[in-house]
Order: structure tokens, then sequence, then C-alpha cells
């Protein structure tokens, strides 16, 4: 089972796709294709227009279907990362599981607490840690462990990191991210001019 091609999934619940969600899926895809898996959004309304940028990449595949529906008869393959599981994620995890789902909080109000909502279902939960992460820093952390079979204590963090653009403006950023060997926190390319631009905005309207 270890040598089976890894599958990361986003449950992504959302019409339409916000700029934040689009350059994190790309960081998602590319690196996915690197490592030799797959990611695939699943759940996506009839009218969700996948970008060409993300359809170009041979790793990617858009799903209308719910994560259920595909894996109806394989839930035990199904790992969902779930905050509120009983254990973390372990490289053991990547021997057991070769389908790794993300299943979003998204812009409905009351918000849909997709998580939740797939627990009841009865797939298998693990925690990623205490710090709410962003979604290719999960997927990114995800992969750490179950493919690069490292404990998930031992991958260097940044928590809540500042972005700095100039000497007159900074952000903080309300995420755990992973450090990069620069020392900065490893996020998708494209983010930080785009938090920028929208430096004035809420960084919940960047979804």
């Amino acid at each position: 089972m270890a040598s089976q091609t890894k599958t990361y999934i986003v449950e992504h619940l959302d019409p339409e796709l916000g700029p934040w969600s689009e350059l994190e899926y790309m960081a998602i895809a590319r690196e996915s294709q690197a490592a030799g898996a797959k990611f695939c959004l699943s759940s996506l309304p009839p009218t969700f227009k996948v970008p060409d940028s993300l359809q170009a990449l041979p790793s990617f595949t858009a799903e209308t279907r719910g994560v259920e529906e595909l894996y109806a008869n394989d839930k035990a393959r199904v790992c969902l990362l779930d905050p509120a599981a009983a254990s973390d994620l372990s490289p053991e995890d990547g021997d057991k599981f070769d389908v790794f789902l993300f299943g979003g909080i998204l812009g409905d109000d009351p918000p849909r607490d997709r998580t939740s909502e797939l627990r009841k279902k009865g797939f298998e939960g693990r925690r990623l840690g205490p710090v709410q992460m962003t979604t290719d820093t999960a997927v990114r952390v995800t992969r750490l462990v179950v493919q690069g079979k490292t404990p998930l204590h031992d991958i260097p963090y940044l928590d809540h990191p500042e972005l700095k653009f100039n000497e007159h403006e900074s952000t903080q950023m309300p995420f755990r991210y992973v450090k990069g060997d620069d020392g900065k926190p490893v996020m998708p390319e494209g983010m930080i001019d785009l938090i920028r631009k929208d430096s004035d905005k809420a960084i919940d309207d960047l979804f």
C-alpha cells in the first residue's frame, strides 16, 4: 500500500474561486506533481469554472462529486485532516492511507463545517496541530509527513509571521506556515503581491 500514489483532495463548495484560493490550489497542484502525487478538487458546483492554469497540470483533476461518492466503497483508504481528531498525523499514516482529505469551512453564512459533516460519514481523522494553517500549508505539511516521513513536530514552522512590504507597511498573517530554507514562510507564488495589493481589504475577502 505504501507504494500507491498519494492523492490530496480539497472539498471546494464555493461556486467561485477567489484569487487567494486560486494561488493556493496552483501551489498544491505543482507541489503534488513534483512529489508524484495527485491533487483533486471535489464537490465542485456544476457552474464552477476551473482556471486554465490548473487544468493544464497533469496532476490535477476536478470533480463535481463529493468524496463520499468517490470513495463510497473505499473509506478506509481516506484520511480526513480534522482538528478534532483523536490523534496526530504520523509518517506511518502514509502506509495506511493513500487519500488525504481537506474539508473547507467556506464562505457560507452560517458556515458549513464540512469537516464535521465528513467526520460523521465515518472517515478516519488525523490532526495537524493546534494552529490554523492555510490550505496549501495543510497539504504541504501532510505531504512532508506521509511522503517525506518527517514527524509533525520536526517540521520547522512559523506561526503568525509578519510580512513586511516596506519600512512603513506590514501585515501579520493569522496562520501557521512551513518555514522555508530562507527563514521565510513558504507561500504560493504571487501570494505576497496579492496580500500587499489587497492589504486594505480584510484577509477574509481574499478567499
